[in-house]
């Protein structure tokens, strides 16, 4: 795939998980890898579940190096291969050279896919995408190696996408390990779910995600605590943030909300028309993102009596205090979230106005504040 295609499985302006050489934060899932490994009951399906963005990827590509460059562990006694402790893959390695390349024929990666008709990224991974495992299971079985295959993410598949996958874990091919991404493991198939190892991973404190931010080789535009806070603790949603500007995008709306019981018509209408403008879909969906996330913090002040610990732009903890002072307050505010998300959801499926559909958010915000 050239650097110029669209790539759904990393972020916009960020290390593809193929290229991101540090894990942070999850040695957990690590060492229960490795140990199944290095015991002799490497499973032949593992699915890696957790939170978007907190590094599902960026193990998949290590556990693939790993395994294409590692030999099996045998009982060779004083002659045996020392038991690898980690899954550190030196870069010059030739399977890490040729991963980065793209040209390891023991891997393949499935993710969303141009359709040939409209010439556009698929919504879904569809059963063709599927069935071409068949042709690389077949053409690299014959040097007897080790096959892996990263499906990113597994959530994406249609119902015949699921179940042509199915039918592959139900007869594995000989040697191969398939390793589904999956963000909302219920959403699965229970026969997928039941045919693979899960390995969960957390979300990142904040220690280990002021060092995930600074390994990432990507310039941070913000305040690391404000995008950890607002990100939940996942490190491409913090990505996500810094690239496209949500930061100033959640100040924007905590300094519109401050106006508010009589909200700055013209300072909500400057707001709305910015993420209508045209190509700007990702700043929509952000926007509306970010209303969500001020909705259950306001939420949450109500229900608690106290603002979260931390601050996600300036004046905030000031500002969720006067607007939902009581355990009352705090219901409306997440009733009315629900209703805003449904609304949001429905009119970006049915491509509603975009500024139409953001000025009537904000205004039905203003309508539950106290007077």
């Amino acid at each position: 795939m050239s650097d110029d295609a669209p790539q759904p499985d990393r972020v916009d302006g960020a290390l593809h998980p193929r290229d991101t050489t540090r894990l942070i934060g999850q040695d957990v899932a690590q060492a229960a890898f490795l140990d199944a490994f290095n015991a002799g009951k490497l499973h032949h399906a593992w699915m890696l579940t957790g939170p978007r963005g907190v590094g599902k990827a960026t193990l998949a590509w290590r556990i693939a190096r790993f395994l294409l460059a590692t030999p099996d562990p045998d009982d060779g006694g004083m002659f045996a291969a020392p038991v690898p402790d980690t899954l550190d893959i030196a870069q010059d390695h030739p399977v890490a050279r040729r991963i980065a390349a793209g040209g390891e024929g023991g891997l393949k990666a499935v993710t969303r896919s141009i359709n040939p008709d409209t010439k556009r990224m698929r919504k879904q991974i569809v059963v063709d995408d599927i069935r071409a495992l068949n042709g690389f299971f077949q053409m690299s079985s014959a040097d007897g190696g080790r096959r892996v295959v990263i499906i990113d993410d597994a959530d994406e598949m249609n119902v015949n996408a699921a179940n042509a996958l199915l039918k592959m874990l139900e007869e594995p091919p000989a040697r191969a390990t398939l390793i589904l991404l999956s963000h909302q493991p219920s959403s699965l198939l229970p026969t997928i779910r039941s045919r693979c190892r899960v390995l969960r991973l957390g979300t990142l404190d904040a220690d280990q995600m002021a060092n995930a931010l600074a390994a990432s080789e990507v310039t941070i535009n913000g305040d690391p605590a404000a995008l950890a806070e607002l990100s939940g603790g996942s490190v491409g949603g913090a990505l996500r943030l810094s690239l496209m500007g949500g930061l100033q995008i959640y100040s924007e709306l905590v300094g519109l909300m401050s106006s508010l019981p009589r909200m700055d018509r013209a300072r909500a209408i400057k707001l709305a028309e910015a993420a209508a403008q045209r190509g700007a879909e990702e700043k929509l969906a952000l926007l509306f993102t970010l209303i969500n996330l001020l909705l259950s913090r306001l939420a949450r002040t109500g229900a608690t009596g106290a603002p979260p610990m931390i601050e996600a732009a300036p004046g905030e903890a000031q500002l969720l205090q006067r607007l939902s002072p009581t355990p009352l307050q705090g219901r409306a505010w997440a009733e009315v979230a629900q209703e805003i998300s449904a609304r949001a959801q429905h009119g970006m499926a049915v491509n509603l106005d975009p500024a139409a559909l953001v000025l009537d958010t904000l205004f039905k915000m203003g309508d539950v504040a106290p007077r």
